[in-house]
């Protein structure tokens, strides 16, 4: 219908597929995950051969699977980016279903892996996290019902969305996976608030999330734990933030050198949530920075394209996947300089992890599809023809 009433773009017919996509992809954004990808592969080299060791299996054992599971999750992330926006949106709800009922279905037949959490399916030879494949989804369901409430005699999408979000939250939080919790009602936040909510209704949601944490913190042992050990003045040496503040003193500028880093030899999970640790130990700040400059170029120009946007659910949908990515490796990287409680949450692409690793590769698959060039033109052309 836009094209119909403000026209078109002129498009080149007969293109074929693989030049369309490259010539309209964000290559700053694709560039930047694969060489965060590659910096994972760099560190699981480093990271994870002392958990191998200690488990007796293969020294690259874990770097193995990384390499396997990564290769899947660029092969999707790229299958992804080259379908429409519609497309995006189908699959999207799909997985949201699929994830959901796997999300239901925890407490009875999933496992906790000895970490106080049911958050995994176990199948023998891996596991699957629900909850990581559940956000993408959730994000473009939100966004869908968001973008339909803006449409004359739409249906009460914001209601739909808000609903579905508190039920995903509930689900989360029984686990308990706070964490995740946190990080889907943000980036329901995020695509609310862009879709036109009231600012005096969000801050009412964040009292109500405020709320909920202080009863989180009286009635789960694990949550007071966390929460504790954080608003501690003093640092248990031998817990795992404690061995990663003292890796990332070490670390330095520059690190203490390649392969000489001495946390990977102590913290369990150093190539999975603490894998930033590993980075500032043995490279240093440097490295650091160059990893958070990867995730920012992703986020913001993710961002600058979606602004010029036409199609409502596109810019809802792109916005709530590039905050969802941007907010989860802050969270992580903030846990590992205690900055934040510790939430158990993985770095995108960069952390070992089935689930997480080809979760991130559907998020920045369908924010690669959603920030594409379009042939309908950018909605400055639409203001622009407003203002003659």
């Amino acid at each position: 219908m836009t094209e119909m009433v403000f026209g078109t773009m002129p498009v080149r017919t007969g293109e074929p597929v693989l030049p369309r996509w490259w010539r309209t992809i964000d290559k700053w954004s694709l560039t930047s995950v694969l060489l965060l990808f590659g910096i994972g592969m760099l560190l699981g080299l480093a990271a994870s051969p002392p958990l191998a060791e200690k488990n007796g299996l293969d020294p690259f054992y874990y770097v193995q699977r990384q390499a396997f599971f990564g290769g899947i999750a660029l092969a999707v992330m790229l299958a992804l980016s080259m379908l429409s926006p519609q497309q995006v949106r189908r699959l999207g709800v799909l997985l949201f279903l699929i994830a959901f009922l796997g999300l239901m279905a925890l407490p009875f037949f999933g496992t906790d892996f000895g970490k106080g959490a049911v958050r995994w399916f176990s199948l023998g030879f891996g596991s699957v996290q629900p909850s990581e494949f559940l956000k993408p989804g959730f994000v473009v369901l939100s966004a869908w019902l968001v973008a339909a409430a803006q449409d004359l005699d739409g249906p009460p999408g914001r209601l739909y969305s808000f609903v579905i979000a508190v039920v995903v939250v509930l689900f989360l939080a029984a686990q308990p996976d706070f964490g995740q919790a946190c990080l889907v009602l943000f980036s329901w936040g995020v695509v609310y608030f862009i879709g036109g909510a009231p600012f005096l209704l969000l801050v009412t949601i964040l009292g109500l999330v405020v709320m909920g944490g202080f009863g989180a913190y009286e009635s789960s042992e694990h949550f007071a734990r966390r929460i504790n050990g954080f608003l501690s003045a003093e640092i248990d040496p031998r817990t795992q933030i404690g061995y990663a503040t003292n890796a990332i003193q070490n670390g330095g500028f520059f690190g203490v050198g390649v392969g000489e880093g001495q946390v990977k030899w102590s913290l369990p999970d150093a190539h999975t949530d603490f894998i930033i640790a590993v980075a500032a130990e043995e490279y240093g700040l440097i490295l650091v920075l160059c990893i958070i400059a990867l995730y920012a170029t992703v986020v913001v120009r993710s961002f600058f394209r979606l602004m010029r946007e036409r199609d409502p659910f596109t810019r809802l949908a792109g916005a709530g996947l590039a905050a969802a990515v941007g907010v989860q490796a802050m969270i992580n990287m903030g846990v590992a300089v205690r900055l934040l409680p510790a939430k158990g949450m993985t770095l995108p692409f960069v952390s070992y992890g089935g689930s997480s690793v080809i979760a991130s590769g559907i998020a920045v698959g369908m924010l690669l599809a959603f920030t594409r060039s379009r042939p309908q033109g950018e909605i400055g052309d639409l203001l622009a023809r407003r203002g003659r």
